[in-house]
């Protein structure tokens, strides 16, 4: 569907236009140059252009806003198109304010729009690959990590190389931690503008004892880009300028101790394969699949907003010559107590609140607006819809998935593993269990891995649960068996177990129809629709 609009179609925008021209999803250009707006109307027949940022926010087919203009207009730009019900990409960086950063998070988690910020490298397939390494311990506990983003040119008078290079290195070294520095120390060179800083070299410290480094310089010989990620088992090397399959490589290198002595052992090159995949047209193609799936983008505006706060970090420390230190943000799109255990690597939906001691694992992805109590543990790789109540004490176990407006009373319980022993690993085996929408199990229930619980269904309080449950049951007891029916409402239909019949809602007027057993919501009737 062509939806998109790219405003700004300079240096990299032009990038922006080909590539969401060829995913079919190309609607507008907007550029205040009507030269340029004619030119891509030209090479790229049927969509529109305008040289109006105006008509772009009045027109109902435009779905989403793809911003490629200078650093200094993108707050304003932003605003405007949330404001006019628009989705929006915005190269990096997210603007060049904290505190404008923290209003357009917001902005976007009211009125319930992405926001997303063009971190090109974590749509690359090596820096994945390479988080994926990091993740799964193959490297090691991580110790350093230094970037080198080198060039002659391009060359900017309206930001310095700091803004212009960095945040690309900044968003993964922050990615690949999963954490932000205490402190930041950095210093620049000013040689072809006084004011402007042609290199920088940034100094990062983290809590966990890791540092790191990143160079950046737009007066080089010639182009460098190149990510080294040292950990004590193994070390990885991003190389972006060699061919595909060289661009990752794993160095086995050791040291041991020698009667006090360290001594290296160098080992060859191991080259780590990697599909191949433009990035940006990547990056585009989760634009679009956020905008129709409500997901939270990958480098959403709490990640960008990170990142600014690290450049802010760094600018600072150049004007001042000396360290500054970086606290926390806290401008995220959910809230966790601090207490709270969220892993790298999950996705958390707008309004989600997640209370004292409980942990999200990684892999794990939950909706909007969904409330999870305390000591509550989800995952690994687990799914949880929109609207979910999840009380203290649960465990949703990998296995598990639970479609939207389900609730999980105090203390039930999952199962994923029909006969577990401690001493016979059964990770292949999890049973696939699905809570379907709207469900209701209760308090201290237990549900046996490998069933369906139905829409709407009711599962009483202490009921073991072995085997489906259609949608709208009310099962209770051990074994759970069926007595009745539940209303979306969530009260009893006065329904028999079998056969047929019609109950019509008192409080909403919905109709249910039983037929072979099976119950089924037919319509509203006329006069009541105070729907729950």
């Amino acid at each position: 569907m062509k939806n998109i609009a790219v405003i700004g179609t300079g240096y990299w925008g032009k990038n922006l236009v080909r590539n969401f021209h060829s995913l079919g999803a190309l609607h507008t250009v907007c550029d205040v140059n009507p030269e340029v707006v004619k030119s891509f109307c030209k090479q790229y027949p049927g969509i529109n252009g305008v040289m109006a940022f105006s008509e772009i926010l009045s027109n109902p087919e435009i779905k989403g806003v793809a911003i490629s203009t200078p650093a200094a207009t993108h707050a304003a730009l932003i605003r405007e198109a949330i404001l006019a019900g628009k989705d929006v990409f915005v190269e990096k960086p997210l603007c060049l304010s904290e505190e404008e950063g923290k209003v357009l998070v917001a902005l976007a988690g009211e009125h319930g729009r992405i926001l997303m910020v063009g971190h090109l490298l974590w749509y690359h397939p090596v820096v994945l690959e390479l988080k994926k390494l990091v993740d799964q311990g193959v490297l090691g506990r991580i110790r350093y990590i230094y970037s080198n983003r080198l060039n002659l040119g391009k060359l900017r008078r309206e930001e310095n190389v700091l803004w212009s290079f960095a945040p690309h290195d900044i968003s993964v070294i922050l990615g690949l931690t999963g954490e932000m520095p205490e402190s930041i120390r950095a210093q620049g060179g000013n040689f072809l503008h006084q004011q402007i800083a042609d290199t920088t070299v940034t100094l990062l410290n983290f809590a966990s004892g890791i540092r790191a480094h990143i160079f950046v310089s737009w007066l080089h010989p010639f182009k460098e880009q190149k990510l080294v990620v040292v950990g004590d088992r193994q070390m990885a090397v991003f190389d972006d300028t060699l061919p595909w399959e060289e661009k990752l490589q794993l160095y086995p290198h050791s040291i041991e101790w020698s009667e006090n002595v360290p001594v290296a052992h160098k080992a060859e090159a191991n080259l780590v394969e990697v599909a191949q995949d433009e990035p940006l047209r990547a990056e585009c193609a989760h634009f679009l699949e956020c905008i129709a799936s409500g997901a939270r983008p990958r480098t959403d505006g709490a990640e960008g907003l990170r990142v600014l706060k690290v450049l802010n970090g760094c600018q600072r420390s150049m004007e001042q010559q000396k360290k500054v230190l970086v606290t926390q943000i806290d401008a995220l799109p959910y809230e966790a107590h601090p207490t709270a255990v969220i892993d790298q690597g999950t996705e958390i939906g707008r309004g989600t609140k997640i209370w004292h001691f409980s942990h999200v694992i990684r892999g794990s992805r939950i909706g909007c607006n969904c409330s999870i109590g305390q000591n509550v543990v989800i995952g690994p790789n687990v799914t949880i819809g929109n609207g979910c109540k999840i009380q203290n004490n649960v465990s949703v176990y990998e296995g598990v998935e639970l479609e939207d407006n389900v609730f999980c009373g105090p203390s039930m319980v999952f199962t994923n593993v029909y006969n577990p022993r401690c001493e016979i690993p059964r990770k292949n085996e999890y049973k696939k269990t699905i809570v379907k929408k709207g469900a209701t199990i209760g308090a201290n229930a237990t549900i046996i891995g490998g069933i369906t619980i139905g829409q709407y269904a009711f599962v009483g309080a202490g009921a073991v649960v072995n085997r489906d449950v259609p949608d709208y049951a009310l099962v209770v007891g051990n074994p759970a068996k069926q007595i009745g029916w539940m209303s979306r409402y969530g009260e009893q239909m006065a329904l028999p177990l079998s056969g047929s019949g019609v109950y019509e809602c008192p409080y909403t007027g919905e109709r249910y129809v039983l037929q072979d057993g099976v119950v089924s919501l037919k319509a509203i009737s006329q006069g009541k629709r105070n729907n729950p």
